[in-house]
């Protein structure tokens, strides 16, 4: 096992999946009301093309946008269109959002087409439907799936690589639908490797995940996917982040500021590849997601299938509600997830899992001063001096920080968690990055 693949640096996290990792995925009850931000991408918001008073379908597409990097959004559930006005999203700030109340009698679902097969379609047409059915990265950054299936002509992509890591503690969707829907993880991570003309395609899973291993190595073998490389890693964080999975794999490192596609690679996450199934198979748009429920603050730790615009309260509740000492909600895990003021707002497509500590597991300590121990550099899997970003951050010496390449920071929070001082290094990172982009110092 020595020479497992890996990256370098990194640290090892306690994974508290106990809770979660062998319960089956459930789908959770339909939601009577639905609120939908129109904001559910790394990328142009969408603008709806619904009325209030309108009577939707579900699945109907319910806002779009002309702009490449965007994502169209439908209707999770069947219902008249009630309001479109602002609503907080997980940070707080107020959003364009409609929302849906469901009636007695809704109308049919959107018809779909007859099943298809990926094989069968060619590269423009699984983009087609990957852009129409609204998919992003359902790992947590959502960005658009079908931008990254629509590489550059100049830019050859010469590997897929599907991240089955999921080394945030805490979460374990994917690992569940490795287990449970591992054809149709192949046949998706099949689609995308040929529209974008891969001729390798890896499925990368931590060796802390042996069954995964087994059921997605078992299917290949069934489907008959000789080519399919499936591909053991060494349990380390953030071996899931993508410069590390393809430093792993592959050897090779994504350059500063550039992207996966610069070294001939595409990543997509393994709830991605499913919903490209279904989209590319099924003609089913994104209208649900699968998430963890989890955490010593809430009674019955759950794994749901959930539509989006569910709220946090309605989903909680399906799993037995919050213990009398629940203190903190997290949308997403602990190292990258971001703390919510309420339970009233809505889940969204980057939504991988509710997260909620009690009084006890979420503490908060005072930040130290800094001892120069240098764990924080030690640590930063992305090779930056956290400590030094840190020193001029708090001091408001923005140009200095980007001196020390913050926009590389991938937010993973390793530095923080090994900080002896317990300074907040991460959120200081996100705020250095947020003044830089208000400065125009670097590009949006």
């Amino acid at each position: 096992m020595g020479d497992m693949k890996t990256f370098p640096k990194g640290i090892h996290v306690s994974h508290r999946k106990e809770a979660t990792e062998a319960l089956p995925i459930v789908r959770a009850a339909l939601p009577k009301r639905v609120i939908l931000p129109l904001q559910q991408s790394l990328g142009a918001p969408a603008e709806a093309v619904v009325n209030p008073g309108d009577v939707v379908a579900e699945g109907q597409k319910i806002a779009d946008s002309t702009k490449f990097i965007s994502v169209p959004l439908h209707a999770p559930i069947a219902g008249k269109i009630a309001r479109i006005e602002k609503h907080p999203n997980a940070t707080g700030v107020s959003v364009p959002s409609i929302v849906i109340e469901a009636l007695e009698d809704p109308p049919a679902a959107s018809s779909r087409p007859q099943r298809l097969s990926w094989r069968d379609l060619d590269s423009d047409q699984i983009r087609k439907a990957v852009r129409e059915a609204g998919i992003v990265g359902l790992g947590g950054a959502t960005f658009p799936a079908h931008v990254k299936l629509s590489p550059p002509s100049e830019k050859r992509i010469e590997a897929v690589i599907i991240n089955g890591c999921e080394c945030e503690p805490y979460l374990t969707i994917d690992h569940r639908l490795m287990l449970e829907r591992p054809a149709d993880l192949l046949a998706g991570a099949g689609a995308i490797a040929k529209a974008v003309s891969a001729p390798r395609l890896i499925v990368g899973i931590e060796d802390n995940k042996p069954d995964a291993l087994q059921a997605v190595s078992a299917e290949a073998g069934r489907m008959g996917l000789k080519e399919i490389e499936i591909v053991p890693l060494k349990t380390k964080y953030p071996q899931g982040g993508e410069k590390m999975l393809i430093k792993a794999i592959l050897g090779r490192e994504v350059p500063s500021g550039g992207l996966p596609m610069d070294v001939g690679v595409v990543v997509h996450n393994v709830g991605t590849a499913v919903a490209v199934q279904e989209a590319v198979e099924l003609g089913k748009p994104l209208i649900e997601r699968v998430l963890t429920v989890t955490g010593s603050g809430v009674r019955e730790p759950k794994n749901l299938l959930v539509r989006i615009g569910t709220s946090f309260a309605e989903v909680i509740g399906q799993c037995g509600g919050l213990t009398e000492d629940a203190a903190k909600v997290i949308m997403g895990g602990p190292m990258t997830g971001t703390a919510v003021s309420s339970l009233e707002i809505p889940v969204v497509k980057a939504t991988s899992s509710i997260l909620v500590l009690n009084r006890k597991d979420c503490a908060v300590f005072a930040e130290g001063s800094c001892i120069r121990c240098g764990r924080c550099i030690k640590a930063c899997p992305v090779g930056l001096m956290p400590s030094t970003m840190a020193a001029f951050a708090r001091i408001k010496n923005w140009d200095r920080v980007a001196e020390y390449h913050v926009t590389d920071c991938i937010e993973c929070g390793c530095c923080t968690y090994v900080c002896p001082a317990r300074i907040f290094l991460v959120q200081h990172f996100k705020i250095a990055k947020r003044e830089l982009q208000l400065r125009k110092a670097v590009k949006p």
